[in-house]
């Protein structure tokens, strides 16, 4: 269960989503109902297939339920017309991605205040040093993501999400393509937006140890929610991905 004390950042309500049609329909979401709270750091896991990536990008605006509802705070997306999402998804939400989706043609300092700039809006001062601490990244605003490594190229796009003050934060997969130590870092970087400012952090990821920094871990699959668990770590997220694959692999004979 969500934490009773903390307000909804974001909820889904009897969600569900299918693609394809025939012998081809995949049901990604099946009647799902999930609250994600506010100031916490919620890890999303299962196994491939499970709906982990579907719910996400549900819950960001960046695709549409077939059935039900998902609020971002107190609104619900499917009365919101092209242009009111547009914006909800621009001053409410950020997004951190895998790949880290910088312009390489721009500085760091640039490419963390582009989607300000996009939409007309000044990054307050204060709160553009605070994030540029919290990221250390002082020395590193004028370089260009080909001078950065793997490491500060993602903490750049942490400071891009945060800088705008974002409701809540999506983060997919946000230390896939870093090593161990670049990939910590990102962690811990995540863990202190949440403990200092506040910050609701909500992340998909297959890795135990990635979800170990989260407060709260929910588990899927087959499109459902289907286990979750409170302070998590390493040892204890194996052995609850131990047993939802365990079924699968005696389904299918592979092992």
């Amino acid at each position: 269960m969500s934490d009773p004390t903390r307000q909804p950042a974001a909820r889904v309500v009897n969600v569900s989503k299918t693609y394809g049609t025939g012998a081809a329909l995949v049901r990604a979401l099946d009647d799902v109902t999930l609250e994600l709270a506010e100031g916490e750091f919620t890890a999303v896991m299962g196994p491939s297939g499970s709906g982990k990536s579907t719910l996400m990008h549900c819950c960001a605006a960046l695709d549409v339920a077939d059935a039900g509802q998902v609020y971002i705070g107190d609104v619900e997306l499917s009365a919101l017309g092209d242009n009111e999402l547009t914006r909800l998804r621009r001053d409410q939400i950020g997004f951190i991605f895998q790949s880290f989706n910088l312009v390489p043609t721009l500085t760091a300092k640039e490419n963390i205040t582009l989607p300000l700039n996009i939409a007309g809006r000044r990054s307050d001062p204060g709160w553009f040093d605070t994030v540029i601490e919290t990221v250390g990244l002082g020395d590193r605003l004028g370089h260009k993501p080909n001078q950065l490594s793997g490491g500060q190229q993602q903490r750049v796009a942490v400071a891009r999400a945060l800088v705008s003050r974002p409701a809540i934060v999506f983060a997919d997969e946000p230390t896939g393509n870093l090593d161990s130590h670049s990939g910590a870092e990102v962690l811990n970087l995540l863990r202190r937006s949440v403990d200092e400012h506040g910050q609701t952090i909500v992340m998909v990821t297959h890795d135990p140890v990635a979800a170990a920094y989260t407060d709260r871990v929910v588990f899927l699959a087959d499109g459902k929610v289907v286990d979750e668990l409170r302070e998590p770590n390493r040892e204890r997220v194996l052995e609850i991905m131990a047993s939802m694959t365990a079924p699968r692999m005696q389904a299918d004979g592979t092992r």
